[in-house]
């Protein structure tokens, strides 16, 4: 459903995303890890369009992204670390003109925004205007409006950022049930989190792969014990 295939991109002279080679299987969910400044968000960007690469080729679901980046957008529901939110709408205000935007109307409009508002328990806060709620509700805001039209590949920053525990878990769950139904690719620095919802984990440093391998197998062939929690994997791996 995605594949990447030696992905560069140079700002000038500095390399954020270094010869950059990986697949994600339909229904897959991809747990995309790395320090700070690695170059996470700058591949996610590439991925969805948002930026072009300098060198290298991405395909979504067998479109090229520079070549016909409109088919791989209307594919794609993407969730950047600061959500792409209109503070002064409403919540209902704002999920409706995204879903306009994605080629719904009518009763699919409303029966979607019905449907996104239910799975990330926003029902409650349609009617309120958006910079008057919580850090967490503006999240909740931000992935429903990924969700929107049902696209199948998802791409999520940071989504549980803000978010309490419960909500947290809630979210998790949520992620993982997409398992099948959608492509995810899921970046965060909640270790855990990808423990627990993931099949595949790609770590990247400084714009290199330094992993990539199902999560199962990542202890025995980057652990220093056969039992080494993903934590001590991607601390090993992205330590110098």
């Amino acid at each position: 459903m995605i594949e990447v295939q030696h992905l560069t991109k140079r700002y000038r002279d500095r390399v954020a995303v270094d010869d950059l080679t990986f697949q994600v299987e339909a229904g897959e969910i991809l747990g995309f890890l790395g320090p700070n400044g690695a170059g996470k968000s700058t591949t996610m960007k590439i991925l969805t369009g948002f930026l072009p690469p300098s060198e290298g080729v991405v395909r979504v679901g067998g479109y090229d992204v520079e070549a016909q980046p409109l088919e791989v957008k209307r594919r794609i529901g993407y969730l950047p670390e600061m959500p792409p939110l209109y503070v002064e709408m409403t919540v209902r205000g704002y999920l409706r003109f995204v879903a306009s935007l994605k080629g719904l109307s009518g009763s699919a409009l409303k029966a979607e925004l019905e449907r996104v508002a239910a799975l990330m328990g926003v029902t409650h806060v349609m009617d309120r205007v958006i910079q008057n709620l919580s850090k967490g509700y503006k999240q909740r805001v931000g992935i429903a409006q990924a969700l929107l039209g049902s696209p199948p590949v998802l791409i999520l920053d940071e989504p549980t950022e803000g978010l309490d525990p419960a909500q947290r878990a809630e979210l998790r769950a949520l992620i993982k049930g997409l398992a099948g139904k959608h492509t995810v690719i899921l970046s965060t620095h909640i270790l855990p989190e990808v423990t627990m919802t993931c099949q595949k984990v790609l770590i990247i440093h400084q714009g290199k792969m330094a992993a990539y391998d199902d999560i199962s197998q990542l202890a025995r062939i980057h652990g220093q014990a056969e039992n080494a929690s993903l934590e001590e994997v991607f601390i090993k791996l992205t330590a110098a």
